[in-house]
């Protein structure tokens, strides 16, 4: 017998200086008395990135206990397919947040409990939420780039309408002690996990009472059907995608000099805008009224100096010569000296704050020029009319800024370089973007073709909906495709400019589609999954086509009556009779069944 209980949630403050306390789950786990035996272990999406722990004991003598403690929700957008197996072998869900962590919860509220409701679709398993911690009001907030009020904590009313609307059961959790772990949430947990193996154990009555209804002759028994092939999400590099922008300097339209003009920094004007508002103000993208921060334009004007014209021999590499360079003269020359080490900061995502600052204390090596610079690196990240009473800016405090700043320029005329011209419309993109992130683009923009001196492009072989749906992947490294339909377009202009991990974020989504479709709509849908098997070949989706045909073989009675089965090829109908469920075995096997039980019928009717 065992429990699977599932934990989502960081019960810490992101904001606080302790982040050494315990988790929940591992101070229940250590506390009660009812747990014996216990393991852990991480499991990773790549090395150094931690998506769960996994514990394994014993409670109440002999039954088996799995935990998955995942501390961030991030499962949810890197790997839906593994958050929702989680989800659906769950007995018992757990939420968990800090009631004065008020942004992780409202991002919690606003995106992610739709997408748990969506996993749990109707399933009757028991969700405890727990908001953890002692309200501390009055507390300003220490980052640079916070743009929410921290000062006020999560309401005892929000989390109870949170615990409505999953239609769980709420608990507040002032401290982690013995009283609130063992005897409050323990006593919930424990209450739940007795229902679950109640509930296990009438099940197993009754199928064993069904196994005892017929002892001579037992029915066939139908073997499950061959496991499909597993698809495995490919890691993001959407980082290092704009940090080598950075290092192969493709596309640059802005140059930064000291004032002797005797060296280059080159950089591009969509990334700096991206995360800072002082680049906006400095690059036209903003005025002054629009910034209502003095501070920001009193930082712009007194270290840098915007001077149009061509600072280059020729045209950076990849512009257009209709896109004038602009230089720009750092009067700070200690700023400047240390602005290579700020680009590459910038440039990795704006989060490895602590390497920055050891960088920078390595260079300079005088404690107060350190402090002088990164006091202005902060200021020029801060977010305008925020205080910038900044005492330690921590990396995993502004981690994700970066992909949802870049989307505010996703089909924007600002400071766009390139116009495609599709279906009739245009659309404006960023060469800049569009290189770092697309190799088959960097070399059109790059190489010995019409695109790399032309703002006008023309795009030909996909709608316009499937383009945008693909530059907003490329400027946020996230898709939400509406359909399976869309999701295939989608994979075929993927593999048309030969974007592997947008290509596989398709495939997954049409198998998580298909996989949740109910028989009765599989067989009465209009969707033809032999045109999208074809498709998949076509265009070397191998992966989604060997899914494919096990899952046609999987469901062999419902495609072999449809018309479109005649349309495979004759070794993909041998491999689908060779796999297909239930066997031609069973079947005979059934019937003879099916002949014995009617000859007993008859014969005691003649009797």
């Amino acid at each position: 017998r065992s429990v699977n209980i599932v934990a989502f949630g960081n019960e810490r403050d992101g904001f606080s200086e302790d982040n050494q306390q315990p988790s929940l789950i591992w101070s229940y786990l250590g506390r009660s008395a009812l747990i014996s035996q216990i393991d852990s272990s991480l499991s990773a999406s790549h090395v150094g990135n931690p998506v769960f722990t996994e514990y394994q004991a014993c409670v109440f003598g002999n039954v088996r206990l799995v935990v998955h403690d995942c501390p961030v929700w991030d499962i949810f957008d890197s790997d839906w397919y593994t958050s929702c197996r989680l989800i659906g072998g769950a007995d018992i869900i757990v939420i968990k947040y800090s009631v004065n962590d008020k942004t992780s919860f409202q991002e919690l509220k606003d995106s992610y409990v739709p997408m748990v409701k969506k996993a749990l679709n109707h399933c009757s398993v028991p969700v405890i939420i727990s908001a953890i911690g002692a309200r501390k009001n009055g507390v300003p907030c220490t980052c640079p780039l916070c743009t929410s009020d921290r000062r006020s904590c999560v309401t005892t009313s929000e989390g109870v309408q949170l615990a409505k609307e999953l239609g769980a059961t709420y608990l507040e959790l002032h401290t982690l002690n013995d009283f609130y772990i063992q005897k409050y949430f323990g006593g919930v947990l424990e209450y739940f996990m007795i229902q679950s193996l109640n509930q296990k154990s009438s099940e197993k009555m009754k199928k064993r009472k069904k196994t005892q209804k017929c002892h001579r002759v037992q029915p066939p028994q139908l073997e499950q059907p061959e496991k499909m092939p597993i698809l495995k999400g490919e890691a993001s590099h959407y980082n290092a995608d704009l940090h080598n922008l950075l290092c192969c300097c493709q596309c640059a339209d802005v140059a930064f000099y000291p004032e002797d003009l005797s060296t280059a920094v080159e950089a591009h004007k969509i990334i700096l805008c991206s995360v800072s508002h002082l680049f906006m103000l400095l690059f036209g993208v903003k005025s002054s009224s629009d910034t209502h921060d003095a501070s920001v334009v009193q930082l712009a004007q007194s270290l840098f100096a915007v001077e149009p014209g061509d600072p280059f021999p020729s045209s950076p590499r990849g512009v257009p010569p209709c896109v004038p360079p602009v230089r720009v003269v750092v009067k700070d020359s200690v700023f400047c000296s240390c602005l290579p080490d700020i680009l590459h900061f910038i440039y990795s995502g704006a989060f490895q704050w602590e390497r920055l600052e050891e960088d920078i204390r390595k260079k300079l090596k005088d404690p107060d020029e350190t402090e002088h610079v990164l006091e202005k690196v902060k200021c020029i990240l801060k977010t305008p009319g925020k205080l910038n009473t900044v005492k330690d800016c921590k990396s995993h405090q502004i981690k994700r800024l970066y992909n949802t700043s870049l989307r505010l320029f996703f089909n924007t005329p600002v400071l766009a370089d390139v116009i495609f011209k599709i279906q009739g419309a245009s659309v404006p993109a960023h060469r800049a973007v569009l290189v770092a992130r697309c190799e088959v683009m960097a070399a059109m923009f790059n190489g010995n073709y019409l695109e790399a001196n032309s703002i006008l492009v023309p795009v030909y072989g996909v709608s316009k909906d499937t383009f945008l749906s693909f530059l907003e992947y490329l400027y946020t490294d996230s898709c939400c495709p509406a359909s399976i339909l869309q999701a295939m377009s989608l994979l075929i202009c993927a593999e048309m400019y030969q974007v592997m991990r947008l290509q596989h974020i398709c495939e997954l989504y049409i198998i998580t589609q298909l996989q949740s479709m109910p028989s009765r709509e599989l067989a009465s849908t209009s969707l033809s999954i032999v045109s999208l098997l074809k498709k998949a070949k076509f265009h070397n989706s191998d992966c989604l086509s060997t899914w494919l045909l096990h899952f046609i073989a999987t469901n062999y009675l419902i495609f072999s009556q449809k018309p479109e089965f005649q349309e495979l090829s004759v070794e993909e109908r041998n491999f689908v009779e060779m796999h297909r469920w239930p066997s031609n075995l069973y079947l005979k096997q059934l019937a003879e069944y099916r002949n014995y039980i009617h000859s007993q019928k008859c014969h005691c009717t003649v009797m």
